[in-house]
């Protein structure tokens, strides 16, 4: 039987959590969920951005997650704004994962208002995955008081995508029969783990379209993006066999993280953060003889929230550029736009280094490989010497 697996996601959930308080505080007040508001910044100094906006804000007015309150404020000059309530939300998630735990313990929680549930052992219960949603969505709206998407698929991947469909208090399916029909028409930018910069380079190729990735030759993207153009064109194909870690993935690994001096506000200021982050990860890897086959993205927003989001390496490395380049994608993906107020890298799912490396099938090359090891050493050599800033590649420089 193949794996049956939930991407379970409260619909606006910071709006939707604030509604209920709301108007347990006052029940004749208006459902904010009902008319164009948002949470997050300040109407009086027009600061800040949109942490979460209603249906009527999105469909009607186009305002969008992460945009300024200034901007959204011109698009809707009635709208209402609601300051967010940190302590609030992070209750109601606490009960939402621990009715999900009640069915199953097999639940990944990838942030405040997301998780993954591997339905297989459960499977039993419901006579069928649909059924099986229908019984958590109504759970949850029905004691809870706020509704969630399901998506259900075979896979991880799939499920988040399938989740994403129309909203909200939805049920969509992705099977890997129904892709072509369902997912390649949609826009390259709806593709999971596919950031801003991945999505500028792929439509310099003329690729628009989820399909238009998933039909092109995996190489050329290889050639443009590196290992993640590879990734992207996994995900395009429904390829991905990661397991739902009902443990944190923090526990099993080596991983680096810094407070920031000063909130970052820019995907550009985040990038040589990442950089010095991934080359410690690599050379304490390889202090430890390990080599990564994960890798962990982490952000903590100003506001203290944080999100985390991870990947499988195309093959095991303890090398920081390699690691680097996976955690600008993962970096890309995960930011939505909020001033950061710390950054993490972690590398998990340890090997010994002296185990065969699994190549990709399509970056083997034993000479290659064996010239970039030699490469690396020296580089870490100098770097261990003089800073990590004494030998910067090109592609890496400050452009002028």
């Amino acid at each position: 039987m193949d794996r049956i697996i939930f991407h379970i996601d409260v619909n606006s959930a910071y709006l939707s959590w604030s509604a209920l308080k709301l108007l347990k505080e006052d029940p004749t007040g208006v459902d904010i969920r009902t008319i164009p508001a948002i949470i997050g910044g300040d109407r009086e100094t027009r600061h800040g951005i949109v942490l979460a906006k209603s249906i009527p804000a999105k469909k009607i007015y186009g305002i969008r997650t992460a945009e300024p309150v200034a901007s959204a404020l011109k698009k809707c000059p009635t709208l209402t704004i609601i300051p967010p309530d940190h302590k609030l939300y992070s209750a109601y998630s606490r009960r939402l994962m621990q009715f999900l735990r009640s069915l199953t313990d097999k639940i990944e929680q990838v942030s405040i208002d997301e998780c993954y549930m591997d339905y297989t052992d459960i499977a039993g219960r419901f006579s069928s995955p649909e059924e099986g949603a229908a019984y958590i969505r109504n759970h949850v709206r029905d004691i809870y008081g706020f509704t969630v998407n399901v998506g259900i698929s075979t896979n991880k991947l799939l499920a988040k995508m399938a989740s994403d469909f129309e909203k909200p208090d939805k049920t969509h399916t992705l099977y890997p029969w129904e892709i072509e029909k369902k997912m390649w028409p949609l826009p390259i930018s709806e593709l999971f783990m596919a950031g801003h910069a991945s999505v500028a380079v792929l439509e310099k190729l003329d690729i628009h379209t989820i399909g238009d990735l998933a039909r092109m030759n995996p190489q050329i993207l290889t050639l443009h993006l590196k290992s993640h153009g590879r990734t992207l064109w996994e995900y395009a194909n429904g390829i991905d066999d990661s397991p739902v870690e009902n443990e944190p993935a923090q526990a099993k690994g080596i991983g680096n993280s810094t407070t920031l001096p000063q909130d970052l506000t820019t995907a550009r200021d985040a990038y040589p953060v990442l950089r010095r982050l991934s080359n410690k990860v690599g050379k304490r890897l390889e202090a430890a003889g390990q080599a990564a086959n994960n890798l962990c993205v982490e952000i903590k927003y100003s506001t203290f929230d944080k999100y985390s989001r991870q990947m499988p390496l195309p093959e095991a490395t303890q090398d920081g550029n390699v690691l680097w380049q996976n955690a600008c994608a993962l970096f890309d993906a995960l930011w939505n736009g909020n001033p950061i107020r710390l950054l993490g890298v972690r590398a998990g799912k340890l090997t010994d280094q002296n185990e065969p490396v699994q190549m990709s099938l399509f970056s083997y090359d034993p000479a290659a490989v064996a010239k970039q090891q030699k490469l690396d050493r020296a580089l870490d050599a100098i770097r261990g010497k003089y800073g990590d800033g004494a030998v910067v590649k090109g592609s890496q420089m400050p452009q002028k």
